[in-house]
């Protein structure tokens, strides 16, 4: 009995089609959106989740890791005295200008450290010594300046802040929130550059515990030790650059706008075309009923039609949702869409086709019996 639901839905190709067009259209539009939006979170954490440092150290109330605010780089010397810390350095962080080929300037947020190696930043070098860094006015960039800087090699020259500096490596996959272009420089060359901003000052602390030590009690005699700033575990201070950018911005918003109506469009074309097909076929639910069929038959018949409408649709939808992954890559965006995440959505697909069943099923449930007999 329950296959007459699917003789119903596929009674009118056209209509089916459309019907599972519209699912896959919501779950991709579902998909890319929200893994859009968890790629562009990673972003904003990525330094810190990369870095090898347990504890970070921050300006009071600093909201972000692209917002970095200056504090006495005299201020690493007493965390070092912190019984428990390994290894304490300063790293800062700021926007310079920097001049093209073209005449045109650029902004680049810059990465400064005394040793970048220590800390595992950059991650990744695609060519070039990071110790050079020191041997010089040198400068290293990541790959994907490229998009805004234009094309560049090792061995060329870039104006920083005026100043001839020579690019003597390039990094892969140092991204930021802001998609500014991503550069790192000796932390006393940066110093040397911008002496009335950073002479003295630092934005960040690097922390690393010894071995056995508590990281929440070493957390909390720094943070004793330290009263105008504050003091993160690695996770605590990513936590609290991605929440920034939800809560201050509108990407929150707009994630969940997308999501509403991509789950509502579902909604919408699935109910519509199963409405319509019941209608066209209350004759044959006449029929179910006048041979015994009870109305738990006839939901069963309309959930099996919202069944294949939601597996269909959905494995369509992460189809094409997968499919843009490598496009937008191309345009430097980062699409995360985790096993974990896609079953959500699949869920939530399934739930909303049967959801739009319900709809149809309160119509049949009235249908007298007698229909059948009537001209």
């Amino acid at each position: 009995m329950v296959d007459l639901g699917l003789k119903m839905l596929l009674h009118d190709r056209v209509r089916f089609i459309i019907t599972i067009s519209g699912v896959a259209f919501s779950a991709a539009l579902v998909l890319a959106q929200v893994g859009l939006f968890n790629g562009l979170l990673d972003n904003a954490a990525l330094t810190v989740r990369k870095a090898n440092a347990d504890l970070w150290v921050t300006s009071r109330n600093t909201a972000n890791m692209d917002f970095p605010q200056m504090y006495p780089e005299s201020t690493v010397d007493r965390i070092r005295s912190v019984p428990g810390v390994a290894r304490a350095d300063n790293l800062i962080v700021c926007y310079l200008n920097m001049g093209l080929p073209t005449g045109v300037r650029e902004n680049s947020l810059l990465y400064a450290l005394k040793d970048f190696k220590a800390w595992n930043l950059p991650w990744e070098m695609k060519e070039g010594d990071l110790d050079d860094l020191r041997r010089g006015r040198n400068i290293v960039l990541d790959s994907k300046a490229r998009r805004r800087f234009g094309d560049f090699k090792v061995g060329e020259f870039r104006e920083v802040l005026d100043i001839r500096m020579k690019i003597i490596g390039e990094s892969v996959g140092a991204l930021s929130f802001t998609t500014t272009p991503i550069s790192f420089m000796d932390y006393d060359l940066a110093q040397a550059l911008q002496p009335n901003l950073l002479g003295g000052q630092t934005t960040y602390t690097l922390i690393r515990l010894a071995p056995g030590a508590d990281p929440r009690a070493v957390q909390a005699e720094i943070q004793r030790r330290l009263p105008f700033n504050d003091v993160h575990t690695k996770e605590s201070w990513a936590r609290k650059s991605e929440h920034y950018w939800i809560t201050n911005t509108g990407i929150g918003m707009n994630a969940f706008l997308t999501v509403f109506l991509g789950c509502l469009v579902a909604l919408v074309v699935v109910a519509q075309t199963l409405y319509t097909s019941t209608m066209e076929h209350l004759k044959e639910f006449g029929t179910v009923k006048a041979i015994g069929g009870s109305n738990a038959d006839i939901y069963r018949i309309l959930t099996r039609q919202a069944i294949v409408a939601a597996i269909i649709g959905f494995a369509l939808g992460t189809a094409m949702a997968f499919a843009v992954v490598p496009l937008a890559a191309k345009a430097d965006l980062k699409l995360i869409m985790t096993p974990g995440f896609v079953a959500v959505v699949g869920v939530g697909t399934l739930g909303l086709c049967l959801g739009a069943a319900l709809l149809s099923f309160h119509k049949v449930a009235k249908i007298d019996p007698g229909l059948v007999f009537r001209s």
